[in-house]
This record gives structure tokens, sequence and C-alpha cells, in this order.
């Protein structure tokens, strides 16, 4: 990778890549006759079964294939797609990364299917909850499933971050609800990231943004991240206890393990006890991929392909992020399953890595090569949300895995 974007602005190209075949089922094999038996059975809600391997299969492992049916939407079919994550009209040259699909290794996949999910979530209401990620994910739900029915926006705050639509021939509500750090904070910072003061975050309570829209859910996807790595003070019990990052303030350095360990006991400690069950979705950390800086310091992110599995490694932040994270669920999983909560581990950290040709990076600006700022150098790029069309699309196609066939 060429470390000089101005001379080098278009994107590496690399070969395709073909899939190592899957490993061998050591198991009874699954013949036709079997198969044609378990397609024939259907579960309550009306949608087949897939075979008995499936059951055996973890979807979460796996790689990404060539997919020549491409995306379901263009940002032409989709009005909904913010500016910074509309990577085709901000005039980003290749297509290449709107082309692969992840499949498992040890079974198919299906492909998501607009007119199930919303049958599915007739009469329901789903909520995702936590920060850009989330609301990067929820804009790709919204723009498949209005290809089958355009959604009414119904609601939005003041800086149009949390939002809420409703698809009238379904009674169904999509809300994303913007709570970076799911308990209460004071951030002080625009959305290019400039910060005008260190955030103030309360690890002993849990932000009411979300908190009191808790019981209107029927199913929800939660998520922390990369919000916890800035710098912060910590107040528990109406006192500063400590912070992460806050060199000269003569406060007891916790990091931001400490706090996200915290919040995230806190979160999944309030939705296992609640006596209104949601349907719960944990989801992983997302990895990005800035190489050579990062994102404030001329980091890039310029590959047209995926990463072959075993190719990358998890950075050593990432690594202690899903740490915590399986650490929290585990315990979380267990009190669920004695109050009767369903709380299901959405784990895209793994599949996420292997995907460094999806972000905007310099093209979360509109033609940022031309026109005054033709210095490359002074481009500001973003490695961590997804173009869209992108590969977080994908992420809808395990979210109905999960859903219609546990």
């Amino acid at each position: 990778l060429s470390p000089v974007l101005e001379a080098d602005p278009e994107f590496v190209e690399e070969k395709a890549w073909q899939p190592p075949p899957p490993p061998p089922v050591a198991d009874t094999p699954v013949t036709d006759d079997l198969r044609a038996m378990n397609r024939s059975k259907l579960s309550d809600n009306g949608f087949h079964f897939h075979d008995l391997v499936t059951a055996k299969c973890d979807i979460f492992s796996g790689a990404w294939v060539p997919d020549s049916a491409g995306p379901f939407y263009t940002t032409s079919t989709c009005r909904s797609i913010e500016d910074h994550q509309n990577c085709v009209k901000n005039g980003r040259p290749d297509s290449g990364y709107t082309r692969w699909r992840w499949t498992p290794h040890d079974c198919e996949l299906p492909r998501f299917n607009p007119e199930r999910f919303l049958d599915f979530m007739r009469n329901k209401s789903f909520a995702f909850i936590g920060d850009s990620i989330s609301r990067n994910h929820v804009q790709s739900l919204l723009c498949i499933l209005s290809q089958v029915e355009p959604a009414l926006e119904v609601y939005h705050d003041k800086e149009y971050k949390s939002k809420r639509w409703y698809f009238p021939s379904h009674d169904f509500t999509l809300s994303v609800i913007w709570s970076p750090f799911l308990t209460k904070a004071s951030i002080f910072e625009d959305n290019d990231g400039v910060s005008t003061d260190i955030i103030q975050l309360h690890l002993d309570e849990l932000d009411t943004v979300w908190l009191e829209q808790f019981k209107n859910f029927d199913y929800i996807e939660i998520a922390g991240g990369k919000w916890f790595l800035k710098t912060a003070i910590y107040h528990e019990n109406n006192t500063i206890s400590g912070c992460h990052n806050c060199r000269g303030k003569n406060l007891t350095e916790l990091g931001f393990e400490y706090a996200y360990q915290k919040t995230l006991n806190a979160t999944l400690k309030f939705i296992t006890s609640s006596k209104h069950k949601v349907h719960t979705f944990f989801r992983t950390t997302t990895p990005d991929h800035f190489e050579n800086g990062e994102w404030n310091t001329g980091g890039y992110c310029n590959r047209t392909g995926p990463f072959k599995p075993g190719e990358v490694n998890l950075s050593d932040i990432d690594a202690v992020m899903r740490k915590i994270e399986l650490e929290e669920f585990e315990k979380a999983a267990a009190t669920g399953l004695t109050n009767g909560l369903n709380l299901r581990l959405f784990d895209t950290t793994n599949l996420s890595l292997l995907r460094p040709d999806g972000h905007p990076g310099p093209y979360r600006v509109f033609h940022p090569f031309t026109g005054k700022d033709k210095n490359a150098a002074k481009v500001q790029n973003d490695c961590l949300h997804w173009c869209l069309p992108g590969p977080i699309d994908s992420w809808n196609d395990l979210i109905m895995e999960m859903l219609l066939n546990g």
C-alpha cells in the first residue's frame, strides 16, 4: 500500500480469491432423502427449517465469497443512505466491494428475504441501540426492506441520530437509538470527532434515552464499542472514580477496560432481570481498518478485496474488548435462561475483520480529490463505518437466520 495517498489515489487492485473447501462433517451424512424430509418440515411461523446440518453450523465462521448477484439495492433505489456512507455518490471509483457474500463453512446461509422478515415482524417493534455502527446497520436493513414497502419516518431527534420508521402494511416499527456509551454521558464532540471538553461518563446510571423506551420493544440489537476508547472522566456514586487517558488531571487512570466491563455488566443485568422480556441480540465489537495511522493521524484504507481467513488478526485493543464482551455475555446468558429471556450473541467481529475494502475511506465526503482540496494528505478517512450498499448488508442475512431458525 502506498503511504502517499495523493500520489496514488486509485484503489489497489487485488486478485479475487477462492475460499478453501469446507471441512468434512464427521457425523452421519445428510442424504438427499434426509434433506427432502427436513425441507418438508415447517416451523411454527410457516417458514422452512434448513437441513439438519445447519443446527451444527457456526454461521459466524466462514469466508467471503464472490457474489455475482450483487446488492439488494443501489444508491438510487434507497434514499435513506446518509451522505458519509454513500460511497458511490461521493465518487468512489470501484464497486467490487459490493459483490462479496458471507458464507459459513459448514452450511448454507440463505439470503435475506425482506418479505419474510416483514411478515415475521408483523405487529412488532425492533430497535437498534448503540453508536453509529448500529445506525449504519439499521440503514442497511431499512434500504432492503424499503424495496418491498416504503417506510414512513415518524420520529427523529434534534441531531437526527435517533430515528423511528413505520411500515404501515405490516404494523412494524423500526428504530435506531443513539446511545454510544449505553450509560449516562455528557459528550462535547461534533460530527467530525472534534471535542471541546472531556466526556463525563456515569458508569452506574444507564442512559435514559433507551431505558425509557425499553418496554416498547419486542426485539433489540444492542452494542457498545469504540467510544470507550475516547478520553473520559468516570463518575460512580455521585463522585469521580477515575478516568481514561486524562493526562494532567491528577485522577486515577482506570482504563477503558474498566468502564466497558462495568457498562456491559450493568446493561445486560438490566435486560436479563427486566420483567419485560425482549428478544435481545448482543452485537460484538466492529474492528476498524486504518493503516499507517489512525483516523486523525493520516490513517487510510484503500484495499479493494477481503482478507482470507487467517490472514489478519484482531488488534490488541479489539481483542481486549471482545474478551470483555464474551465474558459479560456468558454471565448474562446464564441469567437470561433462568429468567426466561432469549439473549443471543450477534458475533460480527471476525467476519467484519476480513473486510478492509468495505469502508468509505476518503469517500466519506463528496468527491474528495476534486476542487480546492486536491491534497489527498488533508482528506480524513473513514475506515470504521461501511459503505452502503456494502459488507454490512450481510449482517441482515445473519439476523434473519437467527430469528427464523434460532
